[in-house]
């Protein structure tokens, strides 16, 4: 788990805090941006291990956006995670038929996300593209 490269993608500085002091406490390496495109960017550049993808972006959304990155042969194979503060049963079914590779709530419950981004990098082991 030490050491891996997270890619979190927020518009919001407070929740894009959380995450990474989160993450970083448990020894991943983070790098972060506020817009998708930016993320887009850093996902083909940097090759993370996990994506954390906010819904509601300036410009390209967080669905739109895994579109993009799932027709890309640099990062579809890419694990990305929706974050959202929408708990609405059809939303999350909306989240999940969309592609993405897990769900995680927000306000985040710390446990409850680790165990989510722990188990989401182990489901999808670094391939080469």
């Amino acid at each position: 788990m030490a050491n891996e490269l997270v890619l979190i993608v927020e518009d919001n500085d407070k929740n894009r805090k959380l995450v990474r002091d989160v993450l970083q406490v448990k020894g991943y390496q983070t790098m972060e941006t506020d817009n998708a495109e930016e993320g887009m960017r850093l996902a083909r550049e940097r090759q993370p291990v996990l994506i954390l993808m906010d819904l509601h972006l300036p410009g390209i959304d967080g669905i739109e956006a895994l579109e993009r990155l799932r027709r890309d042969p640099g990062t579809k194979r890419i694990p990305v995670i929706a974050v959202t503060a929408s708990a609405m049963t059809e939303d999350n079914q909306k989240i999940i038929a969309a592609g993405f590779d897990g769900l995680q709530t927000k306000p985040i419950h710390v446990k409850e996300f680790l165990r989510v981004v722990a188990d989401t990098i182990a489901r999808f082991p670094v391939k080469a593209a």
